[in-house]
Order: C-alpha cells, then sequence, then structure tokens
C-alpha cells in the first residue's frame, strides 16, 4: 500500500533563500489556509491509535497531493500529541520511537520529530528529522549556547525544494515552571521562511538552515528574539536589532517597524513607567528613562485595533534587556501619564485632525499653551490637567484648560497653576449618543519656570454654549476693589447681565457683549444670560471668584 521514498538528497543551491528576509511571505512556499481548511478539519477528527500505518492510510484519504498529505500528518500531531513535561525531566524512561509516541498521545521534541519523519515517509514524502540549539523554554537574552543539541525538528521536500516545520513548537507551549502544557495551535511554523526559522532554531548540520548566505553560531546568539506573534501581528522590524541596549545619559530608544493599524505597549521591570512611546503610523517609538541602575527586561507586546475578540489582547512581541549605567533623574513622568503619549493615527481615527503639535511633550516658559484640532462630525471633547501630588483636585484640573470652538476648530487653552509636569488628557464621545466620554490621547506638559501661577479658567455652566467664546477676562480668579473690563462672544441671546455686588449690564458690539464691572465689596461675580426678552428668568452661564484682600 506505501510506496518507499528513495533517500533524502541534501540541499543545494536551489533550496537557499536569501538573508535578511526580504519581508514578502512568512512561509517558504505559496500555501492558502483557506484551502486546507476542510481538510484540516477531516485531520482533526480521525481518531486512530493501534498503528501508525493505519492512522498514515486513515489521513491520506482526503490528501491528493504531496503538500495536502504533509499538511494532514502536520494537522494530526499538532492536534494530538501533548509535550511531555515529565518526561522532559527523567529522559531515560522515555522512548521517542513513533509507536511508542503515538500510544502514549505525548512526548519531547525528539519523538514528534520521529513521528513526522516515519508518517512522512509511510505517505511516500522524502522528511528529515534535523538537531540543534533553539531559543526556546528557559532562553535567556544573550546566553551563548555551548555541548548537545537541545532540540528537534524537520524538513521535508515539496515541490522540489526543503521546507522547514517544527511540530512541537506548532502544537502549544509550556508554562514557565515547565510544570504544565497547553494544546495552542501555532500555524507559524509550518514551512517557515528559512530567514525567520533561523530566528530561534540552529541546526547542527549548517546547510539546513536552507540560507545563502548562512548564520555563524556566533551571529544567532547575538541577533534579536522575535517570536512567532511578532512576524504573524505583521511587525517587520525591530530597532536596535541586538537584544541589549546601553543607557545613554540614561535614556534608551527602541522603535518597531510594522504594518498600519497596530497598536503597542511596553513594560520596564514589569510595569509601564518610566518611559515615553508614541505611535507612528507604520510602528512605534518608544524612549525608556530607567530610574536605577542595573540590568531592566523591556518587553514590547502589539494587537492589531481592529482585532477579533479572540484577538483582542496584547501579545508580547520582542524582549530587551537596557543595561543602565546612570539615572536620568530630571526626566520622571507623571504617574497619570497613558501611553502612547501625543496625537497619532489612532486619534485621528477618533476625529482629532490636523493637530497644531505632532509632538508627544510641549515645553512652555510662561505656563501657558494652546493646542488646536480640526474636530471630526458630531464629537463632543472633554479635558483635564493632571500632575502628580494634590495640587490639582479632579474638577480643579478640568477648569486649568479652556476648549474654545470656532466652526469645525478646537482649540484649548492650557494655563498651568505652577511649574511642573502636567498631562493634558482629552476624551470624547459622540454628541448624539447619551454615553459617557472614552478616553482617546494626552500630552505631556513641561515648564520649569517656578514664577508660574495661573489661576484657573471661570467657572462654566451648562447654558454656556460651545460655541461661545470668552475674550476677557481669561483668569477665573479677579482683583478686588477694579473695574474689570468684560468681551464675550455669544450669539442668540436678549440680554447678558455681570451680576456683582451691583449689577451691570453688557452692550452688544459687533457679535461680542461688553462692558465694566466692580469688584469692590463681593466675593463672587456671576455672567446671566437673558435668552428671551420677553421671560423675566436669567440663566447663570459663568462664574468668577474675587481676591480676598
Amino acid at each position: 500500500a506505501f510506496q518507499r521514498t528513495e533517500a533524502p538528497r541534501p540541499p543545494g543551491a536551489k533550496d537557499l533563500h536569501a538573508y535578511p528576509w526580504d519581508k514578502s511571505s512568512l512561509k517558504s512556499m505559496p500555501v492558502d489556509l483557506q484551502q486546507f481548511k476542510k481538510l484540516d478539519a477531516y485531520a482533526l477528527k480521525v481518531n486512530v491509535k493501534n498503528s501508525v500505518e493505519d492512522l498514515v492510510k486513515a489521513l491520506l484519504q482526503q490528501a491528493r497531493t504531496d503538500l495536502e498529505k504533509v499538511r494532514a500528518i502536520w494537522m494530526w500531531i499538532c492536534h494530538h500529541i501533548e509535550y511531555d513535561v515529565v518526561g522532559y525531566h527523567n529522559k531515560s524512561q522515555l522512548s521517542s520511537k513513533p509507536r511508542d509516541v503515538l500510544q502514549m498521545g505525548k512526548s519531547i521534541c525528539e519523538g514528534y520529530a520521529e513521528l513526522f519523519e516515519h508518517m512522512c515517509s509511510l505517505a511516500g514524502i522524502q522528511c528529515k528529522k534535523l538537531s540543534g540549539h533553539a531559543k526556546g523554554h528557559g532562553y535567556k537574552t544573550g546566553q551563548t549556547f555551548t555541548g548537545d543539541s537541545d532540540h528537534a525538528w524537520n524538513a521535508v521536500y515539496l515541490e522540489g525544494r526543503w521546507h522547514l516545520l517544527d511540530s512541537t513548537w506548532g502544537s502549544g507551549s509550556v508554562d514557565d515552571s515547565f510544570t504544565k502544557f497547553t494544546y495552542r495551535y501555532n500555524e507559524f511554523y509550518f514551512l517557515t521562511h528559512p530567514a525567520l526559522f533561523i530566528n530561534n532554531h540552529f541546526p547542527d548540520n549548517s546547510n539546513w538552515q536552507l540560507l545563502k548566505p548562512t548564520l555563524t553560531l556566533k551571529e544567532f546568539e547575538n541577533n534579536m528574539l522575535h517570536n512567532s506573534n511578532f512576524y504573524t501581528l505583521g511587525l517587520l522590524a525591530a530597532h536596535p536589532d541586538t537584544p541589549i541596549i546601553q543607557t545613554v545619559n540614561g535614556k534608551a530608544s527602541v522603535s518597531v517597524e510594522c504594518r498600519p493599524g497596530t497598536l503597542f505597549m511596553f513594560k520596564l521591570k514589569g510595569a509601564e513607567k518610566h518611559g515615553l512611546m508614541t505611535l507612528i503610523k507604520h510602528g512605534m517609538k518608544l524612549d525608556v528613562y530607567p530610574q536605577k541602575t542595573g540590568s531592566h527586561k523591556l518587553e514590547i507586546f502589539a494587537k492589531p485595533s481592529k482585532a477579533e475578540a479572540s484577538d483582542d489582547v496584547y501579545k508580547c512581541v520582542v524582549e530587551y534587556v537596557v543595561e543602565c549605567e546612570s539615572v536620568d533623574e530630571a526626566t520622571r513622568f507623571p504617574r497619570d501619564l497613558h501611553q502612547p503619549v501625543g496625537p497619532s493615527w489612532f486619534s485621528e481615527h477618533q476625529g482629532f485632525l490636523r493637530p497644531s503639535h505632532r509632538e508627544p511633550v510641549l515645553h512652555t516658559n510662561d505656563g501657558r499653551c494652546s493646542f488646536t484640532f480640526t474636530l471630526g462630525k458630531d464629537i463632543s471633547v472633554l479635558t483635564s490637567l493632571h500632575t502628580d501630588g494634590s495640587s490639582l483636585a479632579e474638577d480643579m484640573g478640568r477648569r486649568h484648560v479652556l476648549q474654545t470652538h470656532r466652526g469645525n476648530q478646537i482649540e484649548l487653552k492650557v494655563h498651568l497653576p505652577h511649574a511642573g509636569s502636567f498631562v493634558l488628557k482629552i476624551y470624547s464621545k459622540k454628541k448624539s449618543d447619551p454615553g459617557n466620554y472614552d478616553y482617546i490621547f494626552n500630552y505631556l506638559i513641561r515648564c520649569l519656570n517656578t514664577e508660574v501661577k495661573w489661576p484657573a479658567f471661570p467657572r462654566s455652566y451648562s447654558k454656556w454654549l460651545q460655541d461661545y467664546e470668552i475674550l476677557e477676562p481669561l483668569s477665573g480668579l479677579l482683583p478686588a476693589n477694579r473695574n474689570v473690563q468684560f468681551k464675550l462672544k455669544m450669539h442668540g441671546i436678549a440680554k447678558v447681565l455681570v451680576q456683582a455686588e451691583n449689577i451691570h449690564p453688557l452692550t452688544q458690539n459687533r457679535g461680542c457683549w461688553e462692558g465694566t464691572c466692580s469688584t469692590s465689596g463681593c466675593r463672587e461675580v456671576f455672567v446671566m444670560v437673558h435668552e428671551n426678552a420677553n421671560h423675566s428668568f436669567y440663566s447663570h452661564v459663568l462664574k468668577y471668584e474675587v481676591e480676598t484682600q
């Protein structure tokens, strides 16, 4: 029933792929996964355990081409053989003979690779078991490899060329303590492009890298480890491309290049702190400032922005070790700073277009700054200012930012209460939406000038409409015993009054309501409007405080 396979030929020139990776395909030959759907489903259901021959016979019933035969064998092994964590610690008791692996339903890499090779040869397909070093479980960034090889995988001969696969890593993963195996199918290790496979598999015989040029063990050790998530999520490159980074003046910088629409986060020593990350169209940039000397693990996570619910989690894509020689004490970030910082394609998708400031950090000398955006349709905006310590309670944090709308333009004026580092948070919702505001993005604002001490803007009430504008006074704290000039842009109202100790009406002049009011003898000043000349009641729109003597 089975054809004999001739002895496998060694890899030659036509099997080789260029290194480094050309960013084209994740696989070494064109594979249409949609076309495998029926075959995959069939292979998973095959339940034959009495002999390897009968198992292969059953799998081949639905497979015509060599590629389909290899796929059916691969699918079955990845979903029916589990990694033997107990056997791994006691290898002398372990058999990796195909018949025993099938009976037990579990093995270590050696057994996976031997079963794969044997099933392929029964199916008439040339297959070879390869051994070498792998950056797998227990690998430490920057470590060297000595002594015997520690992993096994396979090469298969399809359509006139050799291809690589690893059914152990295709089947799932082992937890950190190496006591529990979890089935988690990984498509990445089926016919992986050799320039990507070399990332974590180094064969004893370098011809089986299937690369030109081949890498040395030293290059393999020094190369950045990108796990399969890195490529499956469409990431293309990470810089620097060495796993250990030295800080320069207390700072280390990393960037990732990817296809558009990827979201990122990071952890330095397990916490999303001491860093400034910005999203750019084709990736992200990150500066970290460790606050202690020594070695710090830096992990970068990614997820697609339009994720299916099942994929809507951040997955670790790359790890660095940051060696910090000196700490930059001056660069500390406020607790409330949220990553990423600054505007990006993400805030643009949420309707904040053409930002006046594209950089994440803004330095102000006099403690004042202003941000403008063009707003998408039907957007209502909420803002707040935050800093460490208790100088800004929540309601005050809102009142240090003043929103002004002119058509579809929004201006955010910020007056800082004192020197320091502040976070300007920006939230939005659809005007037509009754629900809560969603956080969109934030800026970091820095001011070193210790003379700075701006009061909050006046308090506004619900009748103060979005496109009204305060021209003066902008300060919510008025001087005592002074005549204060008022100038407000408001439309669609009949009368405006300023109520201090006495009532002062404002007069309309070219779309502005203007006038003066004395602050003597009062602690608060209100601006009130008459919406309709025939009504007798007023609505409060603004409230100012008056300085105490």
